[in-house]
């Protein structure tokens, strides 16, 4: 017997908001309403700060929306649960029904009864203890654990419905997307950039990105790479437009006029001010880069700050008290990791002086710029932009 089932979505940061609370659950709403068109057709509200998602008919695809729900940034918690009537007898012959299955192998449990109807004549504790002894009687060799159970089962008495579930898996965290603004991601080809892009689309971020290259010094498959990418933190993210800048130019103009040991950091500089501009068309207020401290020449504090200096808007840098493995394991949640090791070189390849400066002054920076026309060269590139546009799937708008 097949038990019609719902998807629950639980609230993370948001039920900590007052206000404006409202607008970052419109803004959940919403983001799941986009995610859900390719799997079918869902009833999608919220209350009692969980979101429900309803499949309208047969024809929903029940498990291709619980995997998206999962990646959706807001939620702290995403669970797929039976629903019955409120009574004891409804909600016994479900757990009968639909439980045994999701609790095969497990050794331990125990039952969470929560009665956000106080109307329902059991209390929480004698649910518990109803369904943990049906729960005993049906699945064979799991045992009662209240302490370090290997599942909750959890029993919700609602103002409508009774929902009957086995574990919750976790969200992806964080606030919805969009709450927060919209930021630019200087997106290359390595591990830090993608995974600095999606913690600050953790916190509500709408992200662009950036991303330099160097052709014919790099190849079209570098570039093809860093697109690739771009399409895998959709998953997460969205949509993502992606603005290419060419760095060739200025970087054999530099190679040609600058001494070896500024190359990076005068390289940065540009990066940075080509950013700037490139944030202020696309009303995003903020910069975000993978930087670490430390991680290389162009990441100790005196090169940051130097390249701070150039930009007007913040900087945001989520990895920089991170080293490699934890970046490491953040790009694999987040599925950017495989794509991300692919030999293939960006543009801070070419041309890496020998001895690159770790400690350069602002004053020594200038010097070098004014070797060269900055502001023509700075032109000259920004003309060189184009933009793909990357989405978690075709429908999505």
């Amino acid at each position: 017997m097949s038990y019609p089932e719902v998807i629950l979505c639980k609230y993370g940061e948001v039920v900590l908001k007052g206000a404006n609370r409202q607008n970052f659950e419109s803004s959940l709403i919403k983001e799941l309403r986009r995610r859900a068109s390719p799997y079918g057709n869902f009833k999608i509200y919220f209350k009692q700060s969980i979101v429900y998602v309803e499949p309208r008919d047969s024809f929903a695809d029940m498990e291709g929306m619980y995997t998206a729900a999962k990646k959706v940034f807001g939620f702290m918690g995403v669970t797929r649960a039976a629903v019955c009537e409120k009574t004891m007898e409804s909600i016994v012959e479900t757990v009968k029904g639909y439980l045994p299955d999701k609790l095969y192998g497990k050794r331990t449990f125990k039952v969470d009864a929560k009665r956000a109807d106080k109307k329902f004549p059991l209390t929480s504790p004698q649910i518990s203890a109803e369904i943990g002894g049906v729960i005993l009687s049906e699945v064979r060799g799991i045992k009662v654990d209240v302490r370090n159970p290997e599942v909750t089962v959890t029993v919700e008495i609602r103002d409508d419905h009774a929902y009957v579930r086995a574990g919750q898996e976790a969200g992806a965290g964080g606030l919805p997307l969009r709450s927060s603004g919209r930021g630019l991601l200087l997106l290359s080809g390595g591990i830090d950039s993608p995974v600095a892009g999606c913690m600050m689309a953790k916190r509500g971020m709408e992200i662009e990105a950036l991303h330099f290259e160097s052709f014919p010094y790099t190849s079209e498959r570098a570039r093809e790479k860093v697109m690739t990418l771009a399409q895998e933190m959709c998953e997460f993210c969205s949509r993502i437009h992606v603005h290419v800048i060419s760095l060739t130019h200025i970087q054999e103009v530099l190679r040609d006029n600058c001494e070896e040991d500024y190359f990076t950091v005068l390289l940065r500089v540009f990066m940075m001010r080509l950013a700037e501009r490139c944030a202020n068309q696309y009303k995003c207020s903020a910069l975000i880069t993978g930087e670490s401290l430390g991680q290389v020449a162009s990441q100790t504090l005196s090169a940051i700050g130097v390249t701070d200096s150039v930009v007007s808007i913040p900087v945001f840098r989520p990895c920089i008290g991170m080293d490699k493995n934890e970046i490491v394991i953040e790009a694999r949640k987040y599925g950017t990791f495989d794509t991300s090791i692919l030999p293939f070189e960006d543009c801070c390849t070419v041309f890496t002086p020998r001895h690159p400066k770790t400690q350069p002054k602002l004053s020594e920076v200038m010097a070098q710029l004014e070797k060269i026309d900055f502001d023509e060269l700075l032109d000259e590139a920004y003309e060189t932009m184009t933009t793909e546009t990357k989405l978690v799937y075709p429908e999505y708008k």
